[in-house]
């Protein structure tokens, strides 16, 4: 998953930043609200934290902007106030979640999977499927009783195909969702990284679309009729 984090406190934003490449997240941190409008707008983020005291435009008028323009990713407010009336005018600009600050940044790591899970149709917090389990704390993935340790790319790329099963994905958005901004996205790699985890979890769990991408499990019928 590729997060956009805008926060204008340079320790607390470094911090989260911090915690969330540890947690498996690639992410681009900004700390102005235009410029937070524009890169949200461009670049196919998974999830944006949004503080709403930023210089320049405030995050309730980038999030305005972000939902004018048709912008669904779910969006998690962060704000030092908390007001109620803020809340409700946030919720009704299209926010997602709330968090006020100070916060603990397990609470923020939890509600960012919550909240993209929900976005993507998932109920249950535990990522399960074609005989697989992902421990998300830990960047691990069981196969039965058998446990195999992802590094930080493989852990992302598996969790993108198991947060989208069944569909055709191609390398280019694999490598937008898998990769920061300002890290070298070489498609290719991509080829590789899946070779890695095919050896960890069976040949059969990632299929290849010759000329279109890759599948985890089985293609949904309207992929294919597409």
């Amino acid at each position: 998953m590729r997060l956009l984090l805008v926060e204008d406190d340079a320790l607390l934003g470094a911090s989260v930043q911090q915690a969330l490449k540890a947690a498996g997240y690639a992410s681009d941190w900004i700390q102005e609200g235009n410029e937070a409008r524009i890169q949200g707008s461009l670049e196919p983020y998974d999830v944006a934290i949004l503080d709403i005291g930023l210089p320049g435009l405030n995050g309730l008028q980038v999030l305005a902007a972000w939902r004018e323009e048709g912008r669904s990713m779910p969006v998690i407010v962060l704000t030092a106030r908390s007001s109620w009336q803020e809340k409700v005018e946030a919720f009704n600009l299209g926010a997602d979640d709330y968090v006020t600050k100070p916060f603990h940044i397990e609470e923020l790591l939890a509600r960012i999977s919550a909240v993209h899970k929900r976005s993507v149709g998932l109920v249950s917090g535990e990522l399960s499927m074609q005989g697989l389990r992902l421990d998300e704390h830990t960047q691990t993935v069981w196969q039965g009783t058998d446990s195999y340790s992802l590094t930080g790319t493989e852990f992302r790329l598996l969790r993108y195909f198991m947060l989208h099963p069944g569909r055709i994905l191609s390398k280019s958005e694999l490598t937008e969702h898998v990769y920061a901004y300002d890290e070298d996205k070489d498609s290719n790699v991509i080829e590789v990284y899946v070779n890695r985890l095919r050896q960890k979890v069976g040949m059969d769990k990632i299929q290849t679309r010759r000329g279109q991408g890759y599948v985890f499990g089985q293609l949904h019928p309207e992929s294919h009729s597409a």
